[in-house]
Parts: C-alpha cells; sequence; structure tokens
C-alpha cells in the first residue's frame, strides 16, 4: 500500500541526517523531492501547497535535540503534518439514534460500493455487535441485487429483498419499516452508482437521503483515481450531506494520493480503507497509522488488532501448552501455523504492517518476499498430501510414501526432503523453548530454518 510514496519519501527524507540544525538552505532540496514525490504520488496540488509550507514553517529554524537527529526531527514534523492533513484521528460511526440507525451509500459505478456495503456489514455485525439488514436501491445495474443478496449470505447478515421494477425510496422506506418490526440495529442501503456524476443520479440520491434521512451518508471512492476521487467526493458533498467517505482498493494503491487528498478537499473525514478483495479486508481509517507506513515506520498496533480477530486463540493456547510441557512439534502443528499466518494476510500482508519492512522493494527484498508465500503454499500443500499418521509421526515417511506425497501434492521428492528439514529443525527448536532460558535458544537456532524470504537461506530480514 502506497509503496511508490513510501520510497521516495524514505529516500528523501534521509539527506537531511548529518545537519548540526534544520535551516531554510540544508532542508530547500529535501521539501523540493518532498513536494515532487507527492505530485507524482497524485496529491492534489492546493494540499502539496499547504503541506510542504506548514512542513517548512515548522522545520526550519528548530534547533535539534541532542537525543535526536536532525533527519529525526524533520521526519517526525512530517508525520505529524502527514496526520494533519489526513484528519488527525479515527472518527468512527455514529450509530447514536433511535433503531434502525440508517447508513446510505453513495459513490460512482465501480467504486466498489455493494462488496463494501458487505464488508460494512460483517464489521459492525462481527466488532460491534449489531444485528444488521441490508437492502439494495440499485435497480439500474443488472445483477446488483443478486450480488448483495449473495454477499450478505456470505457475511451471516440479513437482506431486504428488492426487484429492478420498484421505486428506490419505495424499496428503502419498505427496509426500514421490516427492519423496526424485526428490531435490526443498522439498515445499509446500497444505491445506484453511475458511471460519472450526471444529474439525474444527484436528484434520485437527494430524494432518497430526504425520504430516509440517514444518521450516516458514506461516499464510497476508488483509491486507484488519486485526486480524482478528491474531486467526485467534493462534488458529491456539494449537494449531500456527506457524514464520511470509504477509500476502497487501497491496497493496490502504490501512490497516495487519495487518502492524502479526500479530507483537505472535502472537509469528510475517510472512516474506512479497504485493502483486498475479500469480505473481511475492511480497517478504520487511522491517519496516525497510515501516515507511520507512507514513511516506513510499519504499523504495529493494526497488526496486533488483526491478530486479536483472526488468530484462533482456543488453537494458540492449546499449541502453546503443548510447546509448554514439551509434547513436541509434529506437522499438523507446523500446518496450522501456517494457516494462521495466510490469515493475517500472508508474508506480505504482515510485512508491510512491520516497521522498516514496507522499504523492502527498496533493499531488493521484495522478490523474497514473494518467493516466502510460494514457499508457504507448496509446504502447505505437502502436509495436505499426508495422512494423518504421518503428520503426527514424520519419522515413518519412507521413500515410497515421499514418491505419494510428492505426486499428490504436485511438487517433487526433494522439495518434501526440504519440508521434512526444516520441520525437524523447527521440532528441535520447539524443544528448546520448552526448557529453562529457552527463547533465547531458539532464536540463536532459527537461522536457514525457514524458506528464503522468511528468515533462511535469502539473507534474513534487512537490519533496521
Amino acid at each position: 500500500m502506497f509503496e511508490n510514496l513510501t520510497d521516495r519519501l524514505t529516500k528523501t527524507l534521509k539527506t537531511v541526517t548529518g545537519q548540526a540544525k534544520l535551516t531554510e538552505d540544508n532542508i530547500k532540496g529535501t521539501l523540493r523531492e518532498v513536494r515532487m514525490a507527492l505530485l507524482e504520488a497524485d496529491v492534489a496540488l492546493p494540499v502539496v501547497k499547504e503541506f510542504v509550507n506548514s512542513v517548512k514553517d515548522r522545520a526550519v529554524g528548530q534547533e535539534v535535540s541532542k537525543s535526536l537527529t536532525p533527519g529525526q526531527v524533520f521526519v517526525k514534523i512530517v508525520q505529524e503534518e502527514l496526520v494533519k492533513i489526513m484528519g488527525e484521528a479515527n472518527e468512527k460511526l455514529n450509530l447514536a439514534a433511535q433503531p434502525p440507525a440508517i447508513v446510505l451509500m453513495a459513490g460512482l459505478q465501480g467504486a466498489g460500493k455493494t462488496t463494501s456495503v458487505a464488508k460494512l456489514a460483517r464489521t459492525l455485525r462481527e466488532r460491534d455487535k449489531k444485528k444488521v439488514l441490508v437492502v439494495s436501491a440499485d435497480v439500474y445495474r443488472p445483477a446488483a441485487i443478486k450480488q448483495l443478496e449473495m454477499l450478505a449470505s456470505e457475511v451471516a447478515v440479513d437482506f431486504f429483498p428488492s426487484s429492478a421494477d420498484q421505486d428506490p425510496v419505495q424499496i428503502a422506506l419498505a427496509a426500514i419499516a421490516h427492519a423496526k418490526i424485526q428490531h435490526h440495529d443498522v439498515v445499509l442501503v446500497d444505491t445506484a452508482g453511475r458511471l460519472h456524476v450526471d444529474g439525474d443520479m444527484m436528484d434520485e440520491i437527494k430524494r432518497l437521503h430526504s425520504a430516509i434521512n440517514p444518521v450516516e451518508t458514506l461516499f464510497v471512492v476508488d483509491a486507484m483515481t488519486g485526486q480524482d476521487a478528491a474531486t467526485t467526493a467534493k462534488a458529491f458533498s456539494d449537494v449531500l450531506p456527506l457524514t464520511g467517505v470509504i477509500l476502497t482498493k487501497a491496497d493496490g494503491d502504490a501512490r497516495g494520493g487519495a487518502a492524502l487528498s479526500v479530507r483537505y478537499i472535502t472537509g469528510k473525514p475517510i472512516k474506512f480503507i479497504g485493502v483486498g478483495e475479500k469480505v473481511d479486508a475492511l480497517e478504520a481509517f487511522h491517519p496516525d497509522r497510515v501516515a507511520s507506513r507512507i514513511l516506513g515506520m510499519g504499523d504495529v498496533l493494526s497488526l496486533i488488532e488483526e491478530a486479536e480477530r483472526k488468530i484462533d486463540k482456543d488453537k494458540a493456547e492449546k499449541f502453546a501448552q503443548k510447546i509448554k510441557k514439551g509434547k513436541g512439534f509434529d506437522l499438523e502443528d507446523f500446518r496450522q501455523q501456517i494457516q494462521q499466518m495466510k490469515n493475517m494476510g500472508g508474508m506480505a500482508g504482515m510485512l508491510d504492517k512491520l516497521p522498516g519492512m514496507g522499504q523492502m522493494g527498496q533493499m531488493g527484498q521484495a522478490a523474497d518476499a514473494a518467493k516466502a508465500e510460494k514457499g508457504m503454499h507448496q509446504m502447505e500443500s505437502i502436509i495436505n498430501s499426508m495422512t494423518p499418521g504421518e503428520r503426527s509421526n514424520p519419522d515413518v515417511i519412507s521413500g515410497s510414501r515421499k514418491r505419494r506425497i510428492a505426486l499428490g501434492s504436485g511438487t517433487q521428492i526433494q522439495d518434501v526432503n526440504r519440508l521434512l528439514k526444516q520441520h525437524k529443525q523447527m521440532a528441535k527448536m520447539m524443544k528448546k523453548f520448552s526448557t529453562k532460558g529457552g527463547m533465547a535458544k531458539m532464536m540463536r537456532g532459527m537461522k536457514g530454518m525457514l524458506p528464503p524470504g522468511m528468515g533462511g537461506g535469502g539473507g534474513g530480514f534487512p537490519r533496521m
């Protein structure tokens, strides 16, 4: 996410390191590079001007603290100004209303509105424990209603049926009446999108808005459209009382122009950010965390929150107790650890949130991360091709069994041998972990245990 901007800014900010004082002269070149990096990231020009001027006003003449290098002072100023541009703090949905709280979703066609409705419904059901009803008032796009029905089933929320021959206002009012009877906490209303902003579209959504009076009106916009996202959001904001923005497809946006422009141009907060195609790929937008990621400092808080949500706590506890008692680490345990990592977004998803790891591309190790991802999938396939008995007791795996496992997993016998060797090394480490002072011993023995890009074979992680 935003890797091009991250690379440019981290390279640029290194140039002020080593100066005794931050003066206009020694940061002039750096600010020019920062300005170019932001413009190349498709950040709106008024935002770039405001940002650069704010950084310059704060940075020039600041005496450098004895405990910090000038580079660190400058980076801190840049980070704080990035946060300020994006909106200071996360703004949650305001659902404080007589149930059901109505949330209207607006936006252009193709921005990901319907998918965002499902993602938001899942978030409200799982994290906020709300009873959610979704309804589609999109009577123009073929199969829009059917798509929302299927997504509602996938995320386990209620769906209110509608048809293309109905009036959007009547659909929404009927859904709200149904929600009151069924005691739903929230109603999410999906609306029709257009390929561009037009008068008919605006008139219809204004009519719908005045009829249902939602507590939240969210504008869904594609992050990859850059500053156009902010311009479109502004056009909607001028005719609709928007309360916030959902930025979709941010995982595919290498630039970050939309994230940095939307709040400043529209005055409306980004409330959520879509980071993938799956229905769980929706994150609350925290400007401070996004600023840290843009500057290559990672986002450990989001990683911890994701771990708390996605890791199976019962399995993790059983595994911890098993290792603590020295009962051994078999291939079924190995497979479960791989699956837990995949649930966390795989190696690339985790590394993106770790400090310093966002710069892997410029360190020439992006290929290693992809190689590690491939290695994990291959290891899981090999283990899946084993019998339960082979997983619990790998010593029984003979030559003929290896051939069968390789054939079943679409791999070579040497791949099976490599996995068994890695498992044996990991089992030794786990055994050390169960003894006194085991953690230190385990960390010393980790090198070479994992495939390239995961700390072994490929030179390990970069120094930080």
